[in-house]
């Protein structure tokens, strides 16, 4: 961008085009500052520039000020509120996304994509499912980008019966299924809704796989209770040349922790670190604490989470807890629970879950103390918590 400037700077004479140029440049490099200079010395602005502008704050995080540009814009078009939907919905802000689609004049196919997409992303797959039928309605004929955000968001439901409808939707339709992220979301889908055998057929016909059909594959397994063949599958996929991420590991340690296999889980945990020098997660951890808890192996559990050089993680020390529960261990238990009361001060079922390690050690009087505690801090509701 500094020779760019330094020709915009050289030029006897510019033009709308030349001011357009620059401001894109520098709002595609992410240069805000520069780009909002160089946009209020416009003499005069078109469509494109005010885009530029929304586009390059959307990107940058900042949906406040993409908003604040957007209701400054003398004419908008579908792109402009499209460009903030997408922003909204990477934000998490479906509520804005919706508000601001329905304001919309006009509503093409990209526009109902980035907030069915959005939905999908942000884990309303309900909203996403709502919104896909209302399309329909409009008489709009959706893309194989909007059916890979219909089935993700079908995979998040479960349905069986919903995931069999929409494979039969897609068969009927001029969309090529053989497109690699298309038969991977198909694939993911049929896996997470429990129809492993049409989810078997189609790995199978797929002349070459990549990291997102395999862990589609492996979490069809590890959901189906087939934690043996999900291990197959994985050292499947290293035998034929595939690096796996953060990812791929969280899917494969969470089959190790459905199916209880604790040792396959430690092997797959060292091997994170010490093969392909990649950093635990959080839910890395939170699938090993959650593996050895199950097994009974608490300590082993407790000391993982300690030497965690990540920040505490509530649903991960939550899950130690209930195992606590489960084996009566009223010492680590006591532990633990100060720890999440720490955490989440205001989450009652850590509370309750102590209390209940109290009652089955027959320390009555503990019991009575926390419960006190609990209605002084006006604790009620039990508020759950997942990591999977």
């Amino acid at each position: 961008m500094v020779s760019a400037a330094k020709v915009f700077d050289e030029m006897p004479e510019r033009n709308v085009v030349c001011w357009t140029a620059l401001v894109v440049g520098y709002a595609n490099a992410g240069d805000m500052g520069n780009a909002r200079e160089v946009f209020g010395l416009m003499p005069v602005r078109n469509s494109v520039s005010w885009t530029a502008m929304i586009i390059g704050l959307v990107k940058a995080g900042d949906t406040i000020g993409a908003r604040k540009w957007f209701d400054e814009m003398p004419r908008k078009t579908v792109v402009d509120y499209t460009v903030l939907i997408d922003g909204y919905a990477k934000a998490g802000d479906m509520a804005s996304a919706l508000a601001l689609f329905e304001s919309s004049p006009e509503k093409d196919i990209v526009a109902w994509s980035a907030l069915i997409s959005g939905f999908a992303q942000n884990g309303m797959p309900k909203q996403a499912l709502e919104m896909f039928r209302e399309m329909e309605s409009a008489g709009v004929i959706p893309d194989e980008f909007i059916m890979v955000s219909l089935m993700s968001a079908c995979a998040q439901i479960g349905s069986l019966d919903l995931a069999k409808s929409v494979d039969h939707y897609l068969a009927k339709s001029s969309i090529d299924s053989c497109q690699a992220h298309v038969m991977a979301a198909l694939i993911g889908m049929n896996a997470r809704c429990g129809n492993m055998a049409r989810a078997e057929e189609l790995f199978n016909r797929m002349p070459q796989h990549d990291l997102i059909t395999y862990c589609s594959m492996i979490k069809g397994y590890s959901i189906d209770g087939r934690g043996d063949q999900a291990i197959e599958l994985f050292n499947r996929m290293l035998d034929e040349g595939l690096v796996p991420d953060e990812v791929a590991f969280t899917v494969i340690l969470s089959a190790c922790s459905r199916a209880g296999l604790v040792e396959e889980g430690w092997d797959f945990f060292t091997t994170l670190t010490d093969k392909y020098s990649l950093v635990p997660t959080r839910d890395h951890y939170a699938c090993m604490v959650d593996l050895l808890s199950k097994a009974g192996r608490l300590e082993a559990a407790y000391e993982l989470l300690v030497s965690s050089p990540l920040e505490p993680y509530a649903c991960a020390w939550g899950a130690l807890l209930g195992a606590c529960k489960l084996y009566v261990n009223l010492e680590l238990g006591e532990n633990v629970a100060t720890r999440l009361f720490e955490l989440e001060p205001q989450n009652a079922a850590n509370y309750v879950l102590l209390s209940d390690i109290y009652a089955a050690s027959d320390r009555w009087l503990d019991v009575s103390l926390l419960r006190e505690k609990m209605k002084e801090r006006g604790l009620r509701k039990i508020p759950g918590c997942s990591w999977v």
